[in-house]
Formats: C-alpha cells, structure tokens, sequence
C-alpha cells in the first residue's frame, strides 16, 4: 500500500470528531421544584451539565459519513487486479479453461520450509479460472478441461454460466500425472463446430509434464492456446517416494529426485548434454545434491524410526533397501526427511501387497528368434516399453491354476493346443480376473488329438494362405495410430477360426477382407485376446511393427485394470468384471501410522463394467463380493520432472488478455454520502422540533 493511499484511509480517524462534538454539547440545565427557593430572588443560571451520547441515531450517521468519506478518497488510488480476456471488439467469445490437477501443481512457489505457508500453485491456478469466469458475459460459451491424466472434461461446452462456476467449485487436487497434449486436444475438440468465431483455450499449469523436450505448447490458425501466468511454471527440488515394497524382512523404497533445469533435451541445449555426453551426468548430479543433500529415508513404525538410510547428494532415481527387525508390524510408512516442493510425495506405504505386476511369457525362441540376437522380440518389446511388470518367461504353460495366480497376465505364442488339464487351469485362473493373450498360427491348427483351446478360444483353428495382405486399420482403433503400419503386413498364411469364437466377443481389428484379426473375449472376471497371426518372424513382421506395442501396453494396462496389479500410479482405473458388489475405501493414516478414517470411492460402470479411478496416492481396501484385499496407489514417477514444458511466444501474447483493474466503487461510496447527508438532515430536523416541544412543555 502506497503511502498516499495510507493517508487517504487515515482520513477515518476523523470519525473521532462526532463523538468530541456530542461530548461536548451543551443543553439547558435541568430544573427541578424546590419549595424553599420561592423566599430566595432568582438569578439567571450559569451552571451547565455536559450531555452524554443522546442522540445516538445522529452519532452513527455522522460516523458513517466520516468513514464513507475517507474510503471514497482511497478508492482510486486502490487497485485490485483480476484476470481477463481480452475481446476483439466486444464479440462472444467461445472458451477452454484448461486446469492442471496433478501432483506437480501442489508445489508452493516458495519451496520448501516455512515459505511454504502461501498458496499452491493448484489454488492460484484455480483462482484465475474462478476470475476468467467471472468475466463471462451473455452469449459467451465456456468448458472446463482437467490436464491430470488420463485428460477429462468436467463440464462440456455451455453458455450457461452458473454451470461453470459451479463446476471449478468441485475441481480437487490429485496426485495424478500431467497430460496437458490430451487435455489441448480435448479443449479443442470442444471448441469445434461452436457460433463465436472467436475461440480461445486458456491453459492454467505448470508446465510440468515430463517431457520438456516436446515442441513448445502453441494454438492452432482457427483456436488460439493462452498461458497467461508465468508465476505457475514448475521450479525448484524435489524428491518423492514412487513405490515401497516389502519382502520378508527389507524393504524396498525407489526414490526419485528432480532431473536438472539444463538436461531438458530441446535444441537450445548443447550437443553434449543432447546426446548424453559428460556434461548431462554432471549437471543431474548437481541437480540431485539441491534435492536430496541432507535428507534421509526412513521406515517407521508408529512414532518409532526402526529403519534410516542417508540419501546420496547426487541421487537422482535408485531403490533403496532397509533391513527390518524382527516382529516388524505389517503397516510400515516410508518417509523422507526434510522439506522440498511436494510434501505430498514424502511419505507412502509399505506393506506386503506392492509389487510390480507380473507377466508370464511363454514363447519358443527358435521360432521367434531374429538376426540380431538377444531374447525374443516378445521379451525385448516389453522391457523396451517400460511397463512396470516383471517378465517371467516360462517353458510351458502350467497345469495348476495354483501356478498361474502369481501372474496378473500371460502370453501364449502358437501353443500346438493344450491338454485338457490346462485348459480347467488356464480357464479357472481366467475367470478369476486373469487376461491372456494367445497368438494362433500353424501349430495351432496342428494341435494333437484331445488337445485344443475350449473354452478360451471356441470352435476349430485352421492355417491357410492368407487371401488379404494387411490389416484394414479403420477397424483396429484400439490400436492407436499405429494400426495403419499393420495395412501392409503381408504374411504369409494365418488362422481362420469358426463363427462361433466371435460370439460374446469383440473384434478390436479384422483383416481387410474382413476376417478377424483381434478379438478379444470376456470369461468370468477375465479375458482371453487372441490373435490370427503368430509371433514368428518366418511368417510375418507383425513382431517388429510399433502397432504390437501397442497391443501389448493395451494387454499390459489391461491386466493391470481388472485388479492384477496390487500397485498402480494414481489416476490408473481399476476394472472389476463379473464382480457384483464392489467396494473400495481409501485408508487414512495419521502421524502414529494406524488406520484414522477411511473415504470411499465412488465405483462407476462403464460399457457394463464396474471401475473406479484412484485420484490420491496411499493405502486402499479393497472388497470385492465380500472379500478383502489390500491395493497401494503410488505417484507417477515422471510427475517428479519439475522441468517445465517450453511454451511458444504466440501463446504469451498481450493481446489475448492479461492482468486487469476493478471496477471503480467511487460512485457507489458517493451515492452512500449524498443517502448519509439526507439523513442527518432529517435526523436534525426531527431533533430540533422535539427540543422545542420540550421547551414548551417545560
């Protein structure tokens, strides 16, 4: 506040001038009868008494007008800004308010310590949307995007404004990851096909994304992208906890800290750190030492510490181990020490139901074997794709389902059939949620009397020449953009199979002769996928192709959904099929590490499948008709990046809008005085005939 501004307000001090002058007023003293005094002459009185606050509704009035006074002399000098658009020339305005609400956006400016008191950087992101809002006018249309993965439309495109507002005002933060390519494309497929020709997203984030060396955020010739607030854009240190798992008696916690502000890979960086040379390790070093100097790990018990390890100034992402006493409790917390951007990351559960998911394989080597060597591309696809699951690969598929309930997912390749005790395995591990994804060639077909795929797969597999060269990709949209490499796959033969395997199934993708190609089909809680073509690299390339990718993080995810994975990231959907009463509750624990509440979450169907979405990070329970079991949510792993994304000079531009004034009260406070001043005239008024009745009575 301006020292003008200040004098200005202490114009209200004045209002002590009222209460001095009915104070100090003065009124004929009053006179009482008094026998004796007839024998005394009289003389005229000089004795006054000083009247106390008589007339009160005066006093107040008067009060009023000096407090009135003082704030309409401040009023211009007071400047309150808010964020707004700017209008090409007064025309409606269709907007995309685009709100990050993961874990990156909980960071305070100021860091860690006690500059942590101001707000997030969540809450500022959520007042500007409050005051774009406000700014509305009749005729305009609004939407609101959530940029946390997976991306999603809170409220559609609508000129009812009220709406908007009350959907920012059910807008929470979460520990999911940031997906602000999906969320722009979301906001500008709901711009499309809308009146005002002035369309507009207005991107409230930090930036922070995990990739900072994508192309820089921009708007499109027809919807123009604004980022107005640089004060969001992520900075600073941090460490956090992404998994802690407990095997026997250690614990296993991998911790991640900040990469360097100057690793970004983009062009405006040196070659050297772009390709990896020495100057990338170094600068992630000095980078970590900022995060994780002077920090430790520790395992607690209760308000006891049973377990400590120093952090390495250099750490940037290494899984720590700790050794437990004997008697340990089940529920243990990691946390670590020391303040940093996130507080939210610091602390996480460890108990004995984490664990990366685990996929069995079973391939023949020989058959899928390529010229550079190494394990199948099967095995090499999978760990190129970084899942988070544990490969296992196996010489044959089990014949107990007590042997397969390790395992959230299983890839058979061209099995020759299989024997009718591993098909009651295979099924009954199935039905229990289980997915398997089975490759159907020439062995296949070959299978040997009494062996075959009922009930995973109904009906007889047969091996022909393949009469169609690829696969049509506008039928394979499961498979992404990807689907359109499989056009030319040219094999040379595949599997046919009977009508009967696509009853009570999906077919993801067909040839283009319209012959399936992927289907996939439900069996009790699980699924079964196969596909017409095998993983041998003599019959086709379908294995080298970036659409098998995508198959298997599409098989991946699904394992992961239907409950296999007992850990998965926040904002990851837990899918429950052939459940019929589902319940899943988040555990909250409280500084002494036992349960101190719980919060329920609402379980939704979709497409005729229960699933819920786990938006904060912690311990949940789950039950699943009537049986419990215990799941961890862990933070993302790349919401740690603090290194924003690089924004184009188009999407800062003034003339999209920027910090604007309020609106002036001066003529509001005038009007009060001129009502204040009608009033004390009136009171006066009435004053001064009640004084002369008194007189006249007296």
């Amino acid at each position: 506040m301006s020292f003008v501004t200040l004098g200005a307000l202490l114009v209200a001090l004045l209002v002590g001038a009222p209460i001095a002058a009915h104070l100090l007023r003065r009124r004929r003293a009053e006179e009482r009868p008094f026998p004796p005094a007839r024998l005394v002459p009289p003389t005229p009185p000089t004795a006054r008494r000083r009247s106390l606050l008589e007339d009160r509704a005066l006093f107040a009035t008067r009060a009023v007008s000096v407090l009135a006074l003082a704030v309409l002399g401040a009023t211009p000098l007071l400047r309150c800004t808010h964020l707004s658009l700017s209008r090409r020339a007064g025309a409606s305005v269709a907007l995309a308010i685009v709100v990050d609400d993961s874990l990156s956006m909980r960071a305070r400016p100021g860091g860690g310590g006690a500059e942590r008191a101001g707000p997030s950087r969540f809450e500022r992101a959520l007042t500007a949307a409050r005051e774009l809002a406000g700014g509305l006018a009749p005729g305009d249309a609004a939407a609101l995007v959530l940029a946390g993965a997976p991306a999603r439309v809170a409220l559609a495109s609508t000129t009812n404004l009220a709406a908007v507002t009350d959907a920012l005002a059910a807008v929470t933060p979460s520990d999911r990851a940031t997906d602000l390519d999906g969320a722009l494309d979301l906001a500008r497929d709901l711009l499309r096909g809308l009146p005002q020709s002035d369309k507009r997203i207005v991107l409230l984030s930090d930036l922070a994304d995990g990739a900072p060396g994508a192309p820089p955020i921009s708007g499109t010739p027809d919807i123009a992208t604004w980022v107005p607030l640089e004060e969001l854009e992520a900075a600073g240190q941090d460490c956090g906890i992404v998994r802690a798992d407990r095997s026997s008696q250690k614990a296993r916690v991998r911790v991640v800290c900040t990469a360097p502000q100057a690793a970004a890979p983009g062009p405006d960086l040196p070659a050297a750190e772009r390709d990896g040379g020495a100057a990338a390790p170094a600068a992630s070093a000095a980078a970590g030492a900022s995060a994780a100097a002077g920090r430790s790990l520790e395992v607690r018990a209760g308000d006891a510490v049973i377990g400590k390890v120093a952090l390495d100034p250099a750490l940037r992402a290494e899984e720590l181990t700790i050794d437990l006493p004997p008697g340990t409790p089940e529920l243990l917390i990691a946390a670590l020490t020391g303040g940093d951007a996130i507080a939210e990351d610091d602390r996480a559960p460890i108990i004995s139901a984490g664990g990366p998911l685990s996929i069995a394989v079973v391939v023949d080597p020989a058959a899928t074997h390529v010229e550079t060597g190494g394990p199948p591309p099967l095995e090499q696809a999978l760990s190129a794709l970084d899942l988070d699951a544990q490969i296992r690969p196996l010489p044959s598929v089990p014949e107990h389902a007590d042997e397969l309930a390790a395992h959230a997912g299983l890839i058979v390749d061209d099995a020759p059939g299989f024997t009718p005790e591993v098909r009651r395995s295979l099924a009954a591990w199935v039905e229990r949620g289980g997915v398997a994804l089975l490759t159907l060639g020439q062995r296949a077909a070959a299978a040997p009397l009494g062996a075959g795929f009922e009930p995973l797969v109904p009906g007889v597999v047969r091996w022909s020449a393949s009469p169609a060269r690829g696969v049509d990709p506008a039928t394979a949209g499961w498979l992404g953009p990807s689907a359109a490499g499989l056009a030319d796959v040219a094999p040379r033969g595949r599997a046919t199979l009977g009508a009967e395997a696509s009853e009570g199934a999906e077919v993801l993708a067909r040839w283009s002769d319209g012959a399936p190609f992927l289907v996939r089909r439900p069996l009790g809680r699980g699924v079964v996928l196969f596909m017409t073509l095998p993983l041998s690299t003599e019959e086709s390339d379908v294995a080298l192709r970036p659409a098998f990718l995508s198959l298997l993080d599409g098989f991946v995810g699904a394992a992961r959904a239907r409950g296999g994975a007992r850990r998965l990231a926040a904002g990851e959907t837990w899918t429950f099929d052939g459940y019929h009463d589902v319940k899943v509750e988040r555990v909250q624990v409280d500084r002494g590490q036992g349960p101190a509440g719980r919060e329920a979450l609402p379980v939704v169907e979709v497409e005729r499948r229960l699933r819920v979405s786990p938006p904060l990070a912690g311990l949940y329970e789950l039950t699943l008709d009537g049986e419990r079991s215990t799941r961890v949510v862990s933070v993302p792993e790349r919401e740690i990046d603090l290194r924003p994304r690089r924004v184009a000079e188009s999407a800062r531009a003034a003339e999209l809008g920027g910090m604007s004034a309020s609106i002036d009260g001066s003529p509001y406070v005038a009007l009060l005085l001129l009502a204040l001043l009608a009033a004390e005239l009136l009171l006066r008024a009435l004053g001064g005939r009640r004084e002369a009745a008194e007189l006249r009575a007296g």
